[in-house]
């Protein structure tokens, strides 16, 4: 895992990074619960294409969304490196299924810059910054977006 550091250590954020195809997002860690492998959810009727069901975490019902999708991106292939990250949105949780985790990330706050004028406002809307690190793009998730009742309660 790469990290990188600053000498000014108060103001610094960590960020876990994961992969969706070729693209990689981020999410503040403190947002973070857990990491775990890909289990099958169990479906319910009339949800989202982009949630994929529910799975049983140590006693909780824990909703997954394929964030793939509910991004507007292909979908991919469940593999062996398919996790799902555990998140906290608002007072809720839920998993979001990624096709691998890739790194943490120290950054300040400096390196993040805001979207583009171009993207239009659904893209602002999930996406809260860009982190350019060693020629890779990053775009860190806008986790309060990604559930359309907390977006509506937050608008």
């Amino acid at each position: 895992m790469n990290e990188t550091f600053y000498q000014n250590t108060s103001d610094r954020r960590e960020l876990i990074t994961f992969c969706i195809g070729e693209q990689e997002f981020a999410v503040d860690i403190m947002s973070v619960r857990e990491i775990r492998g890909w289990s099958p959810a169990t479906p319910l009727p009339q949800t989202p294409d982009y949630m994929r069901g529910v799975i049983n975490l140590r006693g909780a019902v824990l909703p997954i969304m394929d964030l793939a999708a509910r991004l507007g991106l292909s979908i991919n292939e469940i593999s062996a490196r398919s996790v799902i990250v555990v998140v906290n949105v608002g007072e809720r949780q839920v998993g979001l299924l990624v096709d691998a985790v890739s790194d943490i990330l120290t950054i300040s706050p400096d390196a993040i810059q805001p979207p583009p004028d171009i993207a239009c406002d659904r893209v602002r809307s999930f996406v809260k910054g860009l982190i350019s690190v060693e020629g890779r793009m990053i775009s860190e998730i806008a986790l309060e977006h990604l559930l359309p009742e907390l977006e509506t309660l937050a608008a």
